[in-house]
C-alpha cells in the first residue's frame, strides 16, 4: 500500500480523489455512477482499497511542492523589494499577496493537470505513471493542453491570495501590538 507522505497529504489525496472523479462524472451524458462525496468515497474504497483513495499522491506532492515555493518565494521576494525601509501598505500587501497566487499557479496548473487525468482515468490505463499520462497528453493534444484551466485558476488566484495575504499581515501587526 502507498502511504501518504505527510499528515496533510493523508487527508488532502483522498478528498482531492473524490473531487475531481465527481467532477468529471458531471462532464457525461452517462447516467452518475456516484451519488455524492460520500458514496464515491465508499466505492472507491470497494473496488480499489485504501491505495485507491491515494491514486495520484505524488502528482499532488509535485504540484504543491514547486507550487509552494513559487508563491511563499515570489510573496517574499516582491515585499522585500518593494517595502524598502518603511511598513508594508495595503496595496503593496494586496499586489504581492496577489501575484504569490498567480506564481503558484503557473507552476502548479500543469502537474495538477496531469494529476487530474490520472486520478479520473480507470484501473490500469496508465501503468507508467505520471510520465506516461504527460506523454500522452502532450502527443495527443499539444504542450499547451499542460495548461488547460489556467484561465480561471488566474482569475481566482490574484483576488483570493490578495485577500489571504492581507488578512494574514493586518493579523500578524495586531497580535505584534497584543504580544
Amino acid at each position: 500500500m502507498y502511504l501518504p507522505i505527510s499528515p496533510g497529504t493523508a487527508v488532502m489525496v483522498p478528498g482531492d480523489r473524490i473531487k475531481v472523479i465527481l467532477q468529471i462524472q458531471g462532464q457525461s451524458d452517462a447516467p452518475p455512477k456516484y451519488n455524492g462525496p460520500i458514496d464515491c468515497f465508499k466505492k472507491v474504497l470497494a473496488e480499489e482499497g485504501p491505495a485507491g483513495l491515494y491514486k495520484g499522491t505524488a502528482l499532488t506532492l509535485l504540484r504543491d511542492g514547486p507550487g509552494s515555493v513559487a508563491y511563499y518565494g515570489a510573496y517574499e521576494i516582491l515585499k522585500n523589494k518593494l517595502q524598502g525601509d518603511g511598513e508594508l501598505g495595503a496595496l503593496t500587501i494586496i499586489f504581492c499577496g496577489g501575484m504569490a497566487g498567480i506564481m503558484n499557479w503557473l507552476v502548479a496548473v500543469p502537474p495538477d493537470v496531469l494529476k487530474s487525468r490520472y486520478q479520473t482515468a480507470p484501473a490500469g490505463t496508465y501503468p507508467g505513471g505520471f510520465r506516461q499520462v504527460a506523454a500522452e497528453l502532450i502527443q495527443k493534444e499539444g504542450v499547451m493542453s499542460l495548461y488547460s484551466g489556467i484561465a480561471p485558476a488566474l482569475t481566482r488566484a490574484f483576488p483570493a491570495n490578495a485577500a489571504c495575504f492581507l488578512g494574514v499581515e493586518t493579523s500578524r501587526k495586531a497580535l505584534d501590538m497584543l504580544f
